[in-house]
């Protein structure tokens, strides 16, 4: 087994790194106030390739691998968790599924915009609906309905807690067709923001990671051609949890950001801060709590690049994106914490940072998968 990098991954690393300094740290506690969408951040982003990593030259994307992806991902979540979800969002789950499961005319019309994360000069980014009032943790119960009209679809449902919801122009959504069928009549349909009948609900007013644009999306006799249903008749739900294998890498190398973030200015805190006459790193309770911080971290990160590895090579990544994703994110939540109680009083207000680390830290273990659907995916796969 290699654990050198790659002098190109090494490369994408340091730019991740670069942006994230110089981009992203400027304004970031003003966004996350305001709950500002980091709209010229993500824009940038486009503009060095980072919103369609892994998507194929041919289809404007960068052709960078999985491990590359997980590298830049964590790099920009050390300073913003809520630029890298957008990112997230387009590269796992929008774009990849389009380039694995899209056909030609998918991938032509709306694959290559995506990868480019632009069309036409605007920013052009996409979302993934799945969650709904009444579907979360279980994705197999969607109320929303796909009607078949033959050479279309009659789209009629809600969504829940989409990133990017406003800011997308084009949405992958889950929906029923055949109830009487269960899962086996879910389809996922290409859906146009812009298109009559598509509303954009309220911005959710969140704890974290509030600079990413978290809606409910209504649709009212929304028309979906056929053309953009994605794989057969009943493809969807499958689709979903393709989808969202690959996804959870991208979520686990966010919590591991967020958590390498937090160890980071704890570790220079600590080099600084005096008590009992002494720099508060010679404190043995201190030096625990780093060495602890250090540790998960890097189990944590050889998850990640475990994950992504088996990916790259072709192989199943099911279980190890599932342990990637709990242990990061329960690693991101503990070590955002332990950074808040090393800072003191001053990791309670919002310039020292770590405050905002464990207000995002959360998340990770809620979405794309909560902490206890991952240990249900582990289970039944370590119990075959």
């Amino acid at each position: 087994m290699e654990f050198q990098l790659t002098e190109e991954q090494l490369m994408i690393q340091k730019a991740a790194r670069d942006f994230a300094v110089t981009e992203c740290l400027p304004g970031v506690i003003e966004r996350d106030e305001l709950q500002k969408f980091p709209r010229e951040q993500i824009t940038q982003l486009a503009e060095l390739g980072f919103m369609g990593m892994m998507v194929k030259p041919e289809y404007g994307g960068a052709g960078m691998d999985t491990m590359s992806y997980v590298l830049a991902i964590e790099e920009i979540s050390k300073i913003d968790a809520s630029v890298s979800v957008c990112m997230s969002v387009n590269n796992s789950l929008v774009s990849w599924g389009l380039e694995a499961y899209g056909n030609e005319n998918q991938k032509q019309k709306y694959l290559v915009p995506l990868a480019q994360g632009k069309k036409d000069g605007e920013l052009y980014i996409g979302a993934f609906l799945l969650s709904e009032p009444e579907a979360g943790s279980d994705a197999t119960s969607q109320r929303t309905t796909a009607e078949d009209k033959g050479d279309h679809y009659l789209l009629n449902g809600t969504k829940n807690w989409i990133t990017n919801g406003n800011s997308a122009s084009v949405y992958l959504v889950m929906a029923q067709t055949d109830a009487s069928k269960g899962p086996a009549g879910i389809n996922a349909l290409i859906v146009e923001k812009n298109w009559p009948g598509v509303t954009v609900g309220a911005k959710e007013n969140k704890l974290g990671i509030r600079g990413s644009d978290t809606h409910s999306i209504m649709f009212t006799d929304v028309k979906v051609p056929k053309e953009n249903r994605i794989g057969a008749d009943g493809f969807g739900f499958k689709f979903a949890m393709k989808t969202l294998a690959g996804g959870r890498i991208g979520i686990a190398s966010q919590a591991l950001g967020i958590a390498s973030g937090a160890y980071e200015l704890s570790l220079k805190y600590s080099k600084e801060r005096k008590a009992f006459g002494k720099e508060i790193m010679h404190h043995q309770i201190i030096q625990f709590k780093l060495a602890d911080m250090a540790t998960r971290i890097e189990a944590s990160r050889l998850l990640c690049l475990k994950a992504a590895w088996e990916k790259d090579n072709g192989l199943d990544y099911t279980l190890s994106s599932s342990m990637a994703k709990v242990y990061a994110s329960e690693t991101a939540m503990w070590t955002a914490t332990e950074a808040v109680q090393i800072h003191g009083g001053y990791g309670y207000v919002k310039e020292f940072h770590v405050e905002r680390f464990m207000r995002d830290a959360k998340i990770t273990q809620i979405y794309e998968g909560t902490s206890e659907v991952q240990r249900i995916v582990i289970s039944r796969s370590i119990l075959k």
